[in-house]
């Protein structure tokens, strides 16, 4: 079992930065691949990036913007996401998947942290 605890969010202005952590407990999730999606009020829960072993995968809408990574070590990954906008809006979760199979829809995950909000003001 896998436990993830996501931080980080918070409200900040259009253009401005946030980086958001996922810290995993009870195993090693150095061959998971970890994802980031988020939901906005009234809309279904979207593909934001993945990392799979030192593979990166973005969708377009935040592509050049954000950047995932993960520290071995902390058993963490991050997201840095720069040039904020408010459609950006949402609350953001880390998701962990055993497998190797797809990376971008939630049913490819096994393991989910409960979110962190993320506000960009305008």
């Amino acid at each position: 079992q896998v436990q993830l605890v996501e931080s980080g969010g918070g409200l900040v202005q259009t253009g401005g930065s946030l980086e958001l952590s996922c810290a995993a407990s009870g195993r090693t999730i150095s061959s998971y691949t970890m994802g980031w999606f988020r939901q906005a009020p009234g809309k279904e829960r979207e593909f934001v990036a993945a990392i799979r072993l030192s593979i990166k995968y973005y969708s377009t809408s935040v592509k050049g913007r954000f950047t995932i990574s993960r520290d071995h070590a902390k058993n963490t990954v991050y997201l840095q996401m720069n040039s904020l906008k408010p459609e950006d809006t949402a609350v953001y979760y880390c998701a962990a998947d055993r497998g190797s199979g797809g990376y971008d829809y939630s049913y490819d995950y096994d393991y989910w942290g409960q979110g962190t909000q993320v506000t960009v003001s305008s």
